[in-house]
C-alpha cells in the first residue's frame, strides 16, 4: 500500500533521499538540504513519543475502530488523528501514518524547506517547488504503472493509500489500492482507510465505494484499483505512466 515518487531538480541534481525507521514507523524522506531531513527525523521522534505516552494512558485509543472522543488535554498528533477519524467514521489509528508525515513536513517547512516529502508506508505529505510524479503501487492487479503529476505548490498536500491485498494495515475491503488526495493529510489517511473498507469485488463495487468520500469537505479526489477495474472520482492530478517497482516503495 505504498507509493513511489520520482523527482529531480531543475539543475538535474537528485534531491537527498533517506530511509528512516523508528519502531513501526518506516519512512522515506526527500529534501534538498540534509538539515531538513534531520528536522523531519526529530519531528517523528517527538510526535511518536507523545503518541506512545498517550496510548499508555488509554490503550483503547489504539484498539478502537470507531470514532473516539477527544479529551480536553491531548498532544497535537492525537488531536489530529481523532478529528480525521471522526470525519470518516473510523478509529483514530486510521490517520496515524498521515499525521506523522504531515507534522514532519510542517517542521521541514518551518526550517525553510520548499521541497520536502515524507512517505510513511504510502501515506505521503509533501510540498514541492518542482513537478513530481507519484506512482500508485497496486500489488497483483494487472492495472500497473499509474502515476500522477503533482505540479509545483507552496503549501503542504497529502496523498494517502490503503489496500486490502497489500501491506500489514487493517482493511475490510478488497482494494489493491485506494488512494485519496487532500491538503489535510490526516484526513487523506483516514479517508483512504474508509474508502478501502468499502471496496468489494467488481466494477459496481468500485464505483459505489466513492460514496464514502464524496461528501467530505476537504477531499479533492480519489482513485481505486481492484483487480482489473479502476475507478476515479473528483479533481485528480494529471495521469501519467510510471515504472512502479516494488523494491522502491517504503516498507520494512
Amino acid at each position: 500500500m505504498s507509493d513511489q515518487i520520482k523527482h529531480t531538480r531543475a539543475d538535474g541534481k537528485i534531491p537527498i533521499k533517506e530511509h528512516f525507521q523508528l519502531k513501526e514507523t518506516i519512512v522515506t524522506m526527500a529534501a534538498d538540504n540534509q538539515g531538513h531531513i534531520e528536522v523531519a527525523k526529530k519531528s517523528i521522534i517527538t510526535h511518536r513519543a507523545a503518541l506512545e505516552t498517550y496510548i499508555l494512558s488509554d490503550p483503547y485509543f489504539q484498539l478502537t475502530l470507531e470514532p473516539y472522543e477527544c479529551p480536553k488535554i491531548a498532544p497535537e498528533v492525537v488531536k489530529r488523528m481523532i478529528t480525521a477519524g471522526k470525519m470518516m467514521g473510523v478509529g483514530p489509528m486510521s490517520a496515524v501514518a498521515g499525521t506523522i508525515s504531515s507534522l514532519a513536513v510542517e517542521a521541514m517547512v518551518e526550517a525553510g524547506a520548499k521541497y520536502a516529502i515524507v512517505d510513511n508506508g504510502g501515506d505521503i505529505a509533501l510540498i514541492n517547488d518542482r513537478p513530481i510524479v507519484i506512482g500508485i503501487y497496486s500489488g497483483q492487479s494487472p492495472i500497473k504503472n499509474l502515476g500522477f503529476i503533482l505540479e509545483p505548490r507552496d503549501s503542504i498536500t497529502g496523498v494517502c493509500t490503503s489496500a486490502g491485498t497489500v501491506g500489514p494495515s487493517i482493511s475490510f475491503g478488497a482494494a489493491d489500492a485506494a488512494s485519496v488526495f487532500s491538503d489535510d493529510v490526516s484526513l487523506a489517511d483516514a479517508a483512504a482507510t474508509s474508502l478501502g473498507n468499502e471496496v468489494g469485488l467488481g466494477k459496481e463495487s468500485v464505483k459505489a465505494s466513492f460514496n464514502s468520500v464524496k461528501r467530505i469537505p476537504g477531499i479533492k479526489g480519489a482513485i481505486v484499483i481492484q483487480g482489473e477495474y479502476v475507478g476515479m472520482w473528483g479533481n485528480l492530478p494529471k495521469i501519467t505512466q510510471v515504472d512502479v517497482k516494488y523494491e522502491c516503495i517504503t516498507k520494512a
